[in-house]
């Protein structure tokens, strides 16, 4: 059986290990999922620290960061955006996911972590779980969500829309 953990960090890990193990059995596979925000005034920030001569020239950037080309206002888009956005949603999902494997490396689950950066986690999860096709697709009920409460839950959203079975997790 292929299960689908889509995580924001707030799941029981305890929990939700003992329960993928248990659907997994000998011959399942686990995928961790989780969908990161990148804020794009970071991004906007960052693009101006890269124009910034003074910061390149004291070595305050790291290469990628730096643009070479000419100077052209307003940026849309460099080389370096791809390089920061992946290591951001790289080192989120590594702090979100890290007690759950844990628990599933103690329980011998086999597992996949996937990390995506996306503005709607809801949509974002609903299209992990067209591509990867879980069997099951496990979900905590108390997220991390600024709105939650006010507009609805992402859980109840996604249990409503998913392509596969949705096992809701308190």
């Amino acid at each position: 059986m292929h299960v689908m953990i889509a995580t924001d960090g707030s799941l029981d890990t305890q929990k939700m290990s003992a329960l993928a193990a248990s659907l997994t059995a000998d011959s399942g596979h686990v995928t961790v999922f989780s969908v990161v925000e990148v804020p794009r005034q970071m991004l906007t920030e960052m693009r101006h620290a890269a124009t910034d001569a003074t910061a390149a020239a004291a070595g305050e950037l790291e290469p990628e960061y730096r643009r070479t080309q000419a100077i052209v206002d307003p940026v849309t888009h460099w080389d370096g955006d791809d390089a920061v956005i992946l290591r951001y949603v790289n080192r989120i999902v590594a702090t979100r996911t890290a007690d759950l494997i844990a628990e599933l490396d103690e329980a011998g689950v086999e597992y996949t972590v996937v990390g995506v950066e996306g503005e709607n986690a809801a949509r974002s999860v609903l299209a992990a779980a067209a591509e990867y096709q879980p069997d099951v697709l496990c979900l905590g009920t108390h997220g991390m969500g600024r709105f939650e409460g006010m507009l609805g839950s992402l859980s109840t959203k996604i249990a409503r829309l998913a392509p596969c079975s949705v096992l809701l997790v308190r």
